[in-house]
């Protein structure tokens, strides 16, 4: 089944605030951002994709965080072939389909300085197999190179595609099984301010009273993750040189409560896309 997948328009951005959890202790502001049901560049219009974060309209846009990090710090998601999409697009089924290709991703940056002062803000992006904890294992399977980032959606082409089955915790002719990989973003740039990467926000639309749902999705629960569709967060902060690994995780920028019982934690703003050769 192919994807008709989401661009968006970036329109507000309000006063900064902090993350308090100690947890993951950001410097972060809250943005609003509307889709725009555009369709998504080739080759990423791909059979499959997969995203861990909420999109809550309210009523026709929905809330996001932008966070900062130092420079030489690494940030990533870690995505499980075969879990749900929050997004509510079709996701692999590694039971189904043996070659899953990983043909590109996409991240949100609210502060889009890279293009326009290249070297003070760029960052290189990996992906390794990942263990159920979010942690690389072996080597980098890929690298980006060095890459400067503008504001807004950021599409990112994984050429060639990568086989993520090579990632299996079980792997033959016939099978896929429980494949985990991890992207990873480390920030090469001299200046910390951007990217100020993507998260979603549980709390602005929560404070507003806006119904707390994903259309055409989960239904997107909170706080995360002890009441969640997932038992784990996918998203983290890794320090630099894997100084945090399990890797922190974002909490929201209003919840000053420990372990985040108040709104939980968030996610990136990251969705990944996948072909299936000859599917």
């Amino acid at each position: 089944m192919k994807l008709v997948c989401l661009g968006c328009a970036v329109l507000t951005a309000l006063a900064v605030t902090y993350v308090a959890d100690s947890s993951c202790a950001l410097e972060i502001a809250p943005y609003r951002m509307a889709d725009d049901f555009a369709v998504e560049p080739p080759p990423l219009a791909a059979d499959w994709a997969l995203q861990y974060y909420y999109y809550i309209p309210a009523p026709t846009a929905s809330w996001f965080w932008g966070a900062n990090l130092e420079p030489g710090e690494i940030l990533g998601v870690c995505y499980h072939l075969g879990d749900l999409s929050t997004g509510g697009y079709s996701s692999p089924d590694p039971e189904a389909d043996y070659e899953y290709q990983l043909v590109g991703f996409r991240i949100l940056d609210f502060a889009g300085y890279g293009r326009v002062y290249p070297g003070l803000y760029t960052v290189e992006f990996d992906i390794y197999c990942a263990d159920y904890l979010g942690c690389p294992v072996g080597h980098s399977l890929w690298n980006s190179g060095q890459r400067e980032t503008g504001y807004g959606w950021n599409y990112v082409d994984v050429d060639p595609s990568l086989d993520i089955c090579e990632c299996a915790s079980v792997s033959h002719p016939y099978l896929c099984f429980s494949p985990r990989f991890i992207i990873l973003a480390t920030q090469l740039g001299q200046r910390a301010g951007s990217p100020a990467w993507g998260l979603d926000n549980i709390s602005s639309p929560a404070r507003a009273g806006v119904d707390m749902h994903d259309v055409g999705g989960l239904p997107a629960l909170y706080p995360r993750p002890a009441v969640s569709t997932y038992p784990l967060i996918h998203s983290g902060r890794y320090g630099q040189d894997f100084t945090y690994c399990p890797p922190q995780a974002f909490a929201d920028g209003r919840d000053s409560t420990a372990g985040a019982s108040e709104y939980g934690y968030l996610e990136l703003a990251w969705r990944v896309y996948f072909d299936t050769p000859g599917g």
